[in-house]
């Protein structure tokens, strides 16, 4: 394949580079196909390089028998009115043959963290054990390819090095556990040395890890990865069939022509501010919401399929995945935000509003967090609030973005994220917080939160909560009051993680039209895609298990194969 005449021949071309995308070129490439990768960007991996690099597989081969049915149960209770069988059936049946595919193909690895629960965790067909991670990836085995893997969220490392979910907890614990410290300084040492050996990070994790693994898959089956190469529209043939798209390669036209299909999957519409100001309303005005996806989801994808005909619905309830991020006053390299995903179900910490109240269970899930705060300012922009702990709280889990002792608050303080004042009252004053509020709002949590229990909310009643909390801290992992000053805060708003109104499809990921019949040809995974879930983010890796899937259902679509 080249595009020295100004055209490229394929069987199958991919637009865009995350899960999804690099999920689909690798399963096509195994089955026989010429598959050309192009990405808008200098980088490969998408939003998903950035991410924790969670799938969430019901089924799979860590489960017990029978999980994909109880999984259903689940999915259809969250989903309620916005319930899709076909395609819901399609990835339950999909999701464990695309893992064990990829597996056996070594382009995947991957592992169970054991006692993390869907986030609903106590409605009929919840469970533990659907969420797999990514095992670390070796980043010199990518070689030149490793300067094309899009680096990680700052904010969410620890001094430039990846760390893993399961590796949390021993680095919350290094400045009082001599074992934790030793942990932490090896793997510290490690890290320095291969930067200096290499330039970079080596040692890769989560998404970085899940995206490399691909990468280098791909590469090797002879997969045509063009970075600097956006899609400006797609190609028809006389039959009215998708046909291939015309691309910018290294700043020159191309048409490349695929004669299988052409999948979509530019990451979303998060940095179209026409449509997300029409879609999300309560983010308007706020570009910190977006901060977690790349500048180049742009919503591409949906522009492109909307050329030809395609449906584009916000039948969800919700159109993006939620959480709360904490702003920073100035960027961290490339991070404007913190997101603060599972610290608030840690004992010492409560979320109250700018009125001084609380207004949910601050363990709940980042997506239902995420609503409550924006309900409670009834949907408008400017949702913010404040979480709020004691020292002993911030000494052992520390707030945010902001690290437990040893490291220093007071680095913290200087850049402008972390508020901290010997008073509860001083406190209020200094972050806009109704003070006699605050004060009654922390005596009345108090009372109940000596004992282990949240008379107002109930946090630590759930098995999600209780194992995001802390297992040495009884009665309740989740629950102490907050007594010792000095007392700290950071500001908290409603972000976006991923995207759920996007392109109609069936269960075969082929695009829709307006009328509900296939467009010929062309295929949609990821956020792109209408969420298979309703809109409902259901447990760790609701957007990149059915993205990589439906990928892969594509792939071998395309290919003739379907089982």
């Amino acid at each position: 394949m080249s595009a020295t005449d100004g055209s490229i021949d394929c069987d199958f071309l991919v637009i865009g580079s995350g899960g999804g995308a690099l999920a689909a070129a690798v399963t096509a490439a195994l089955k026989g196909l010429k598959v050309v990768v192009v990405e808008k960007e200098r980088w490969f991996g998408g939003a998903t390089a950035r991410s924790g690099g969670w799938l969430w597989l019901p089924g799979n081969r860590f489960c017990p028998p029978g999980d994909g049915a109880e999984a259903r149960i689940y999915l259809e209770q969250r989903a309620g009115r916005h319930w899709r069988a076909a395609r819901v059936d399609a990835f339950l049946a999909n999701g464990p043959r695309m893992a064990q595919f990829l597996e056996d193909a070594g382009a995947l690895r991957l592992f169970q963290v054991e006692g993390f629960y869907d986030y609903a965790s106590e409605q009929p067909g919840a469970a533990a054990g659907r969420g797999l991670m990514p095992e670390p990836f070796d980043g010199r085995k990518l070689g030149p390819l490793l300067r094309k893997l899009r680096p990680p969220l700052s904010v969410a490392t620890f001094l430039g090095m990846m760390v893993e979910l399961p590796e949390q907890p021993i680095f919350l614990k290094a400045g009082r556990s001599l074992p934790a410290a030793l942990f932490v300084g090896k793997r510290l040492v490690q890290h320095g040395w291969a930067m200096l050996r290499y330039g970079g990070i080596t040692r890769l994790a989560n998404g970085g890890a899940l995206i490399a693994r691909l990468l280098r898959s791909a590469a090797d089956l002879g997969v045509d990865l063009r970075t600097d190469s956006p899609a400006l529209g797609l190609i028809r043939d006389a039959d009215g069939r998708v046909a291939g798209a015309e691309v910018r390669i290294a700043g020159r036209p191309c048409t490349i022509r695929a004669a299988r299909g052409t999948l979509l999957t530019t990451g979303g519409f998060h940095h179209d501010p026409d449509r997300r100001d029409a879609l999300v309303p309560w983010a308007v005005g706020v570009p910190e919401t977006w901060n977690a996806f790349p500048a180049a989801n742009s919503g591409d994808g949906l522009r492109l399929a909307e050329a030809v005909g395609a449906d584009i619905s916000d039948d969800v309830s919700s159109p993006v995945a939620m959480g709360p991020l904490t702003p920073l006053k100035k960027p961290v390299g490339n991070a404007l935000t913190f997101p603060q995903f599972g610290g608030r179900a840690k004992p010492g910490l409560i979320a109250v509003l700018p009125d001084g109240r609380r207004f949910c269970n601050e363990a709940l899930s980042y997506h239902v967090f995420g609503q409550a705060l924006i309900d409670a300012f009834g949907g408008r922009p400017g949702a913010h609030a404040w979480l709020i702990c004691d020292d002993r709280s911030y000494r052992r889990y520390g707030l945010g973005y902001a690290k437990p002792w040893p490291i220093p608050a007071g680095i913290y303080r200087r850049m402008g994220y972390l508020t901290s004042a010997p008073t509860l009252r001083q406190l209020a004053e200094q972050c806009g917080i109704d003070p006699l509020q605050l004060e009654g709002t922390v005596a009345r949590y108090n009372v109940g939160a000596r004992y282990g229990r949240d008379e107002e909310f109930g946090r630590g009643t759930t098995r999600y909560e209780r194992a995001l909390g802390d297992a040495e801290h009884a009665p309740n992992p989740c629950v102490a009051p907050l007594l010792q000053a000095p007392f700290h805060a950071v500001r908290v708003i409603p972000g976006a993680l991923g995207s759920f109104a996007g392109l109609m499809t069936d269960d075969q990921a082929r695009v829709l039209d307006r009328a509900g019949d296939v467009i010929p040809g062309l295929y949609a995974a990821g956020n792109d895609m209408l969420s298979v879930f309703g809109g409902d983010y259901v447990g760790g890796g609701t957007t990149i298990g059915p993205a990589m899937t439906f990928g892969y259902v594509a792939a071998l679509h395309a290919a003739g194969n379907t089982s």
